[in-house]
């Protein structure tokens, strides 16, 4: 069965579900997954506390109060709790032995504010979930995911030893592999910071600019820069994505308008089938963060982002996915064009014949990009394509970034080898003839050390000192290990 096969199939079946929950008053934001678990009899909502916890292997006897018992999972041996439809007030979700806890549908972490923090729209209501380190949590198919709304706030603060796992129902019951991918919905975080996409006659920023994501699902943007959405720290979201309609996805997690308050701090997607992290405007701004295996793009920006990630491993696939960087700049480009600040990054390219380049800017972007590594063994893929004459004007930088693929420059007919060539060389200790020494794909060897390093510190506060390049100096800078998976040689999600 092929992948679109078997998203159709998928979201038919999901359809199916919406069309039965509408007989009882519900809607199409709020369909239900088929396949929950196993319903015991006289099950309903989780009021018990759960106060004795379970041998090992053995799941927990009730839900926490504010969760529906949806029977159990992984052979019996973990008890499903399941979040509500739409989250208003302080929801936690306990970390329980026995115990995972189901995204079934459109889980709205509260109601749409608007746009101004001062003025909120009438009646909506906040809503805060805050997630204990350790705990787990799973989607049955491509319509569960979490959608934080404007104005409401996610704290999913996980440990180095402990993160908090977001994944499929198929994974939690030993589903895995390289190739697995888009098994639910992922999470949408709505924020007011500004973004480019505005009415007729407004030039961002400006707190009228609003757009709706292209999932259909909530409204992002204003004019807040420091707008805060929460906190995501030691996170991995596994095997997320969903083509909701033609050219319409879910990413693994998609940033809608989020504002520079919000902390995002070690954080891995997996495996998603649509890109690992989409930008749509905002001013967020990442640290050590790892994407791997999406079948699309691993980092895809628009609509004017201002934010930055400072390291950054991403690797692509060798049987999937597209490009590392999608980098476009949609709206009015003079006023709000996108300009992320990446430093310290080392990514790897798709395998897979047919994929798109390591880093494609076009449209507009500009932006710095430092200390970076770009690695493809594929044949037909460039480290570097600049397309459209708006972006050549934009100016974007790369200052310490090495360039270690069979082609080195894309040669559009649009903007030239020769034309990227000049833009690349315009910073300084840049090598496009570079031949990595990298030791299990991403860690630096003996040529990334010799290579001069760029100050990330002076680029911003948000940006620590470095003095190499890459995302991972050597094999005793380990800020990747314990937390991650799939990521080092016999390590599997």
């Amino acid at each position: 069965m092929t992948r679109v096969t078997q998203l159709k199939t998928l979201l038919l079946a999901s359809l199916s579900a919406v069309a039965l929950a509408s007989c009882g008053g519900g809607g199409a934001d709020n369909v239900a997954s088929p396949g929950e678990g196993a319903f015991p009899p006289g099950s309903g909502g989780g009021t018990g506390g759960g106060t004795t916890e379970p041998p090992p292997g053995q799941a927990a006897a009730d839900c926490p109060t504010g969760f529906a018992n949806v029977g159990t999972v992984a052979n019996g041996t973990l008890r499903a709790c399941q979040l509500p439809q739409t989250i208003t007030g302080n929801l936690v979700v306990p970390l329980r032995a026995g115990t995972v806890y189901a995204i079934s549908g459109r889980v709205d972490v509260g109601q749409d504010r608007g746009a101004d923090p001062n003025a909120p729209i009438a009646g909506a209501q906040q809503g805060i979930l805050t997630i204990e380190a350790g705990v787990r949590l799973y989607g049955s198919g491509g319509l569960d995911y979490i959608n934080v709304q404007r104005g409401s706030q996610i704290f999913a603060e996980g440990t180095a030893t402990n993160p908090i796992i977001f994944t499929s129902r198929s994974n939690l019951e030993g589903a895995a592999g390289a190739d697995l991918i888009g098994q639910w919905g992922g999470i949408v975080i709505a924020g007011r910071a500004p973004i480019a996409s505005c009415p007729s006659g407004t030039t961002p920023p400006n707190i009228n600019c609003v757009a709706t994501f292209e999932g259909g699902v909530s409204l992002y943007g204003g004019n807040s820069p420091t707008d805060n959405s929460g906190r995501i720290r030691y996170v991995q979201v596994r095997y997320p994505g969903f083509e909701v309609q033609p050219n319409r996805e879910l990413n693994g997690i998609s940033f809608l308008g989020v504002g520079s308050g919000t902390v995002v701090d070690h954080v891995q997607v997996h495996n998603s089938s649509d890109d690992g992290m989409e930008f749509f405007g905002g001013t967020v701004q990442l640290k050590h963060i790892v994407i791997t295996g999406a079948d699309d793009d691993s980092i895809d920006t628009d609509e004017g982002w201002r934010g930055g990630i400072q390291f950054l491993i991403a690797r692509q696939r060798a049987n999937g996915g597209d490009r590392v960087f999608e980098q476009s700049s949609a709206g009015v480009q003079a006023s709000l064009n996108s300009r992320p600040i990446i430093a310290n990054y080392t990514v790897i390219g798709s395998g897979r014949t047919g994929a798109g380049d390591v880093q494609v800017l076009n449209t507009g972007t500009g932006g710095r990009f430092v200390n970076g590594i770009h690695v493809s063994a594929n044949p037909a893929t460039a480290c570097v394509d600049v397309d459209t004459a708006s972006t050549v004007a934009a100016a974007p930088r790369w200052d310490s970034v090495v360039l270690s693929c069979a082609i080195n420059f894309r040669n559009d007919s649009d903007v030239n080898a020769a034309d990227a060539t000049a833009l690349f060389g315009a910073g300084a200790n840049n090598n496009a003839s570079f031949t990595n020494t990298l030791a299990g794909g991403f860690v630096n060897g003996a040529n990334e050390t010799a290579v001069p390093a760029f100050n990330a510190a002076t680029l911003g506060a948000f940006y620590t000192t470095t003095t190499y390049i890459g995302a991972v100096r050597d094999a005793a800078d380990t800020w990747w290990q314990g937390w991650t998976c799939g990521l080092a040689s016999g390590s599997s999600c």
